[in-house]
């Protein structure tokens, strides 16, 4: 390609990195013979204009090409269930715990160590309800309230359910005709009330499963001594430490789903409801609640 090009044009190919390769200075042009007055020869055609040529640019180098390979991505494993806790605790201490009496219940309780929780509390929390006629034996009551854990004043106070939640579930079982201390000779009035946890997780944090499990052989002990008529398990841990061995997938399956219906351990009957913390935050479920108390009451009437 012939470009005939001025300096500025030169210039701004510069400025644009466009090489050009400009042809080399001829060398001095010798002048033209003169042909002489009647000479046949014709005078010498001019010589050629000079042709500018723009350097054409290299040629991009070849980037190769990747060709997409189908990676197979394992699916991951599912998480492993929940292992009910009486299938963690240590069979022996279980079976201690199962041959204590009252008194020897509540000693263990109160100096158990079996997990890190008793480095942070400041004091267990047995459970309350009516004075016994005899500190030896446990107290005569036809309802067992189980909650989850202990919270601060809880912790601070060694007996359940005393903050705000506390209050609600006074009020709850007061609206049925029971109450934690009951009346003299009427035990169908009086409910004894305890936590899956004797001691309070740091933080008010949800229950381990190992710390559950260490918990256990306590409850079912004192389940076995109170010979509870109805059990009412207020929380998602309270329901799933006592239905584990009986309600399939119960860990995974929400507490609503399984509110409404009469269930069994060491066949005494469960009636499922909410904690009453969580109907603090969530006051249109008071109602439900005030269903499941309905449900319990009809079903020791029944007996």
């Amino acid at each position: 390609m012939a470009l005939n090009l001025d300096a500025r044009q030169r210039a701004m190919l510069e400025e644009m990195r466009v090489r050009v390769w400009w042809p080399q200075p001829a060398a001095q042009p010798q002048p033209a013979a003169v042909p002489v007055q009647g000479s046949n020869q014709a005078p010498a055609d001019p010589p050629p204009a000079p042709v500018l040529r723009v350097a054409e640019p290299p040629p991009p180098p070849r980037v190769p090409i990747a060709v997409p390979v189908a990676v197979v991505v394992p699916e991951p494993a599912p998480a492993p269930a929940p292992v009910p806790a009486a299938a963690v605790a240590p069979d022996g201490r279980a079976d201690a715990i199962a041959a204590m009496d009252w008194p020897a219940l509540q000693h263990a309780v109160a100096g158990c160590q079996a997990c890190k929780l008793c480095g942070t509390r400041r004091n267990t929390v047995f459970g309350v309800g009516p004075a016994a006629a005899d500190p030896a034996t446990p107290p005569h009551v036809d309802w067992l309230v189980v909650g989850e854990a202990p919270g601060e004043q809880e912790d601070l106070r060694g007996e359940p359910f005393v903050g705000p939640a506390g209050k609600l579930l006074d009020n709850m079982l007061r609206a049925v005709g029971v109450s934690r201390h009951g009346e003299a000779g009427a035990p169908q009035r009086a409910a004894f009330i305890v936590n899956v946890l004797k001691c309070r997780p740091p933080g008010n944090r949800n229950p381990a499963l190992e710390e559950i499990a260490q918990c256990e052989p306590f409850l079912k002990r004192q389940i076995a001594l109170l010979r509870p008529r109805i059990i009412l398990a207020v929380g998602r841990f309270a329901v799933q430490s006592l239905l584990a061995g009986s309600v399939p997938n119960v860990h995974a399956t929400p507490l609503g789903r399984l509110r409404g219906k009469v269930y069994r351990y060491e066949g005494v009957p469960v009636v499922v409801s909410y904690h009453p913390a969580y109907l603090l935050r969530s006051l249109p479920e008071k109602a439900k609640a005030w269903a499941d108390l309905c449900l319990a009451l009809e079903t020791l009437q029944a007996q």
